[in-house]
């Protein structure tokens, strides 16, 4: 759908780099978020969402799940929204 965005945890995790999957800057990571720390972040922000159990294409080894998330306003900014609550957790 296209008001739906699909978030993995390798997009947060501060032990990987850009080239790995990560896509936030290092002031926002979180370390090592598993897809229970994503879903409380997303209750947090009041975003409907669903989660999965698919893995990033890069990481099909880990099996660590996605979530999908209604939004509509550009992916980043979804990114950087759930950073910083992620960033919290820190």
């Amino acid at each position: 759908m296209a008001d739906e965005c699909m978030l993995y945890p390798c997009y947060f995790n501060a032990a990987l780099k850009c080239r790995q999957g990560r896509r936030v800057p290092h002031q926002t990571m979180a370390k090592a978020p598993s897809l229970a720390d994503l879903e409380r972040a997303l209750k947090r922000s009041g975003l409907k969402y669903r989660a999965e159990d698919q893995h990033h294409p890069a990481h099909w080894e880990r099996h660590e799940g996605r979530v999908v998330v209604e939004w509509k306003k550009g992916k980043e900014a979804l990114i950087k929204k759930i950073a910083q609550l992620l960033g919290g957790k820190k």
